[in-house]
């Protein structure tokens, strides 16, 4: 438990001063005006400040929970909300569970805030790098409902669905990323290292060498002599990139250029629109009023362009305009999901019908992930073996040529 010093007046009028233990500084000020005292100043020690302020890994700052951590840990304490035990008790179990010693400090402030009084959505938007808006007001609203385990059991499905949905994305493009890296050294070593070999083997030679040996010879020359140069041209490019997507004009622009490719646009559309779905679906059905749910599940999208059409839709229904049409507009937004919305609004269940467009839109994501992926990797095996080839046939017809003038 973090220590803290403080300075107070007791019922006299005379200072104190001393050392305090306890979560928070609220929970040190209250324990304070138990015994009597009108706390003045309450600061952490400081190797509690160190502790609590120094980065976990360098430069910058880990998250105290992983998306995995965070909804094994949702899951535990909705199990524990659901069995009827108190949520300052759940908490206190939770941090005395805790895996790290920074998981621990972080439930124990959580408990601490509700100890004291304040709401449990408020005591996590508190910690926004760890509790997203989404969570907190999803949180908040089932506070508000009085059914706070069912909508954290109903939050940690969708933490670990939405990471499965990532983890198989991410195992998709594993394969041909590595793939990739490995021609790319495979490449580089060839023409920087066996090629001029051949350079250095015939250039006594009187005979012209064979056109490929000519233009890999080139080509190992300009790597060898402008590699530093190729390689900073990359890096630019890279940090431009960089640059740009920190840049909201121009992210949008490259967000929405990136949704016009032919495969990887379809697939990027297809996952955004099923994290909003998924995400609205959630938040309505946890009863939160449908504008902020709207303005909450945009605000999850990662690609600008479809941000911008989810605003501009929130805009529309703040009018008047049905959920259904003001998506329908968005040419961005898959057609599935006006669909099961205007299948909601007609029925009275859009979070039903929203969360059916989010399953149905993210099993088409991983199908065609995987599709994309099996095509990718026999196409990369193909095109290495080329280039390879060429190169090794750039080294062998010399040698070629050469025999048959001996013979």
């Amino acid at each position: 438990m973090p220590a803290y010093t403080f300075e107070a007046i007791d019922a006299d009028g005379k200072a104190q001063k001393g050392l305090l233990d306890a979560d928070t500084v609220r929970a040190a000020r209250s324990a304070l005006r138990t015994r009597g005292l009108v706390p003045l100043k309450v600061e952490p020690t400081m190797a509690d400040a160190n502790a609590v302020d120094a980065p976990a890994t360098g430069w910058w700052t880990q998250r105290v929970f992983s998306s995995t951590g965070l909804a094994v840990w949702t899951r535990q304490l909705a199990g524990l909300v659901a069995a009827d035990l108190p949520l300052e008790r759940a908490l206190a179990a939770l941090a005395d569970e805790a895996d790290t010693e920074r998981q621990q400090r972080l439930v124990a402030t959580l408990r601490a805030e509700v100890n004291a009084g304040s709401a449990f959505a408020r005591a996590l938007g508190q910690h926004t790098r760890e509790f997203s808006a989404t969570y907190t007001a999803v949180v908040a609203a089932g506070e508000q409902s009085g059914q706070l385990g069912t909508v954290l059991e109903r939050l940690a499905d969708d933490l670990e669905s939405r990471e499965a949905l990532r983890n198989k994305l991410i195992g998709a493009a594993l394969y041909p990323a590595i793939v990739s890296a490995v021609a790319v050294l495979i490449v580089l070593f060839l023409l920087a290292y066996v090629v001029p070999q051949v350079a250095a083997v015939f250039s006594g030679s009187q005979r012209a060498l064979p056109l490929l040996t000519r233009v890999m010879l080139g080509i190992s020359a300009v790597v060898r002599e402008y590699g530093w140069l190729l390689a900073l041209i990359a890096a630019s490019a890279v940090g431009g990139v960089w640059w740009a997507r920190r840049q909201p004009a121009l992210r949008e622009r490259l967000d929405a250029a990136w949704l016009r490719l032919p495969l990887i646009g379809r697939l990027a559309r297809s996952y955004n629109a099923a994290r909003f779905a998924a995400t609205l679906a959630m938040l309505a059905g946890a009863g939160v009023p449908i504008l902020k749910a709207l303005q909450t599940a945009a605000e999850t999208l990662g690609n600008r362009a479809m941000r911008a059409d989810a605003l501009d839709a929130l805009v529309l229904v703040r009018e008047g305009a049905p959920l259904a049409s003001a998506i329908g507009g968005k040419k961005r937004f898959p057609g599935l999901v006006a669909m099961f919305a205007r299948l909601g609004e007609q029925t009275g269940q859009l979070p039903v019908m929203l969360e059916r467009a989010a399953k149905q839109l993210g099993e088409e994501v991983q199908r065609r992930a995987m599709q994309f992926a099996t095509l990718l990797e026999p196409l990369l095996i193909v095109g290495m073996g080329m280039v390879v080839m060429l190169i090794v046939l750039a080294v062998l017809m010399p040698i070629i040529e050469l025999n048959q003038l001996v013979k």
